[in-house]
């Protein structure tokens, strides 16, 4: 039964998405409700979002826009939108459809405000024609409809009962989830049969060519390929740790600055996929390991991240990069030989060291810190195997793994609250120009 589970988490929690998922989100939301309004010439549109999913859409590049905003991702849902291809809906953006939009934003059309409301990932957007309305809201998951409202109509309300409860933080808690541990997720990894893992192999070519494209031109602040020149230069060496580096950095590279090519995302981001499976790529093309090993790496990979995401929630004030690059780090230990013992040290060696970085919003900057994250993710994974792991009397380090996951989760959604607010402050009231 764990195994069907097992499976079918990973359908769910690995998914393709074309840009930043938060702004995707909204998008979604927009067109869902534009597909509900009656009459084609829209009079307005109303964004409501939580401070998390606001500083995460303000400033990423939207793929194919030539922009970014909460404003833009809101009216081109509106105009081009197909919520039927979920994070993929802004696919296939024309010109034309970039440039009605930017019109709709000048005519002061779209109106953007923060939601009064716990969940960490909410969106509400409200479209209105001369004849009608539409109000859709989007919470706890990025394409996850709650409410669905018509002109006084309720056609789906799952809102309320979802307000009822704590924010949308972690979900640890929830007995569908207990069968996620440590020694289940190694388990899975060692028995799992290949041809059951497409989602992994898909996550694999995915986001391996999204990388090589970071490298290959020029996108964002161009951190994967500064490394990689640097390598050339005789700067930097031509090693494990600068490779997945490069890879995993070139990827987030071409992804926050508007690339139209998909990548796999774990928990809800882009990102996150992209660094629970690039380092360890990398790690297996250096190490040479078998396509059979290196599919069982990247699923263990994924399956740490998704494990400790869990703990921290799906939108959170840390960066989702931490948990994402403990999941390589227990992925490149599995492919330098270490076993369940050492796949517990590679996760007490990234809480040691990366717990704490902070998520300032989507953006060209995120490579930095992905490269960052992968650093670390193979230091870890190489001081476990050689039996060196962190001491329990440390910060937030227990003598488990799984109490330090406990404790990172704590910190994340006790904290969480005020630092979001901060940060979102921060970004809203720069004057940027």
């Amino acid at each position: 039964m764990e195994y069907k589970k097992f499976l079918e988490r990973l359908e769910k929690e690995l998914v393709v998405t074309l840009g930043c998922t938060e702004p995707m989100a909204i998008a979604f939301a927009a067109a869902l409700a534009k597909k509900h309004v009656k009459g084609e010439i829209i009079t307005s549109v109303r964004v409501l979002a939580s401070a998390n999913v606001l500083k995460n859409a303000m400033a990423v590049a939207i793929p194919g826009a030539q922009g970014c905003g909460v404003d833009l991702a809101a009216a081109l849902g509106v105009i081009a939108g197909d919520f039927a291809k979920g994070l993929e809906v802004l696919e296939g953006l024309t010109p034309r459809d970039v440039e009605n939009a930017k019109t709709m934003i000048e005519q002061g059309k779209v109106m953007v405000g923060i939601a009064d409301t716990s969940k960490k990932l909410y969106v509400e957007v409200i479209v209105k024609t001369p004849q009608s309305y539409a109000r859709v809201v989007v919470a706890d998951e990025h394409t996850q409809v709650v409410l669905v409202e018509v002109d006084g109509n309720l056609l789906i309300n799952r809102l309320s009962a979802d307000e009822s409860g704590a924010s949308e933080t972690g979900d640890s808690g929830r007995s569908e989830d207990s069968f996620i541990t440590i020694d289940s997720i190694w388990e899975f990894v060692q028995r799992a049969q290949i041809s059951d893992l497409t989602i992994i192999k898909k996550a694999i070519e995915l986001n391996t060519s999204v990388g090589l494209e970071g490298l290959l031109n020029a996108y964002g602040l161009e951190v994967g390929k500064t490394i990689k020149n640097s390598v050339g230069k005789g700067m930097l060496s031509d090693d494990l740790i600068t490779h997945a580096m490069a890879l995993t950095a070139g990827a987030s590279d071409a992804r926050m600055s508007g690339c139209t090519m998909p990548v796999m995302s774990n928990s809800g981001s882009g990102n996150q996929g992209i660094s629970a499976t690039l380092p360890v790529v990398a790690a297996g093309e250096k190490l040479q390991v078998s396509r059979e090993q290196l599919i069982r790496a990247v699923t263990l990979s994924n399956l740490i991240a998704i494990y400790i995401k869990l703990k921290i929630g799906r939108l959170s004030a840390l960066c989702g990069a931490t948990a994402s690059g403990t999941g390589a780090s227990c992925g490149i230990a599995y492919l330098l030989g270490g076993g369940k013992a050492e796949i517990r040290s590679a996760i007490q060696n990234m809480q040691g060291n990366t717990t704490g970085m902070f998520c300032d919003g989507a953006k060209a900057g995120c490579a930095l810190k992905l490269s960052t994250c992968t650093s670390a993710a193979v230091q870890s994974a190489i001081m476990a195997v050689e039996g060196k792991t962190i001491q329990a009397t440390d910060g937030i380090i227990e003598s488990t793994a799984e109490q330090t996951i406990e404790n990172l989760g704590r910190l994340a959604n006790d904290a969480s609250y005020e630092v979001d607010r901060v940060i979102l402050d921060i970004m809203v009231q720069k004057k940027v120009g």
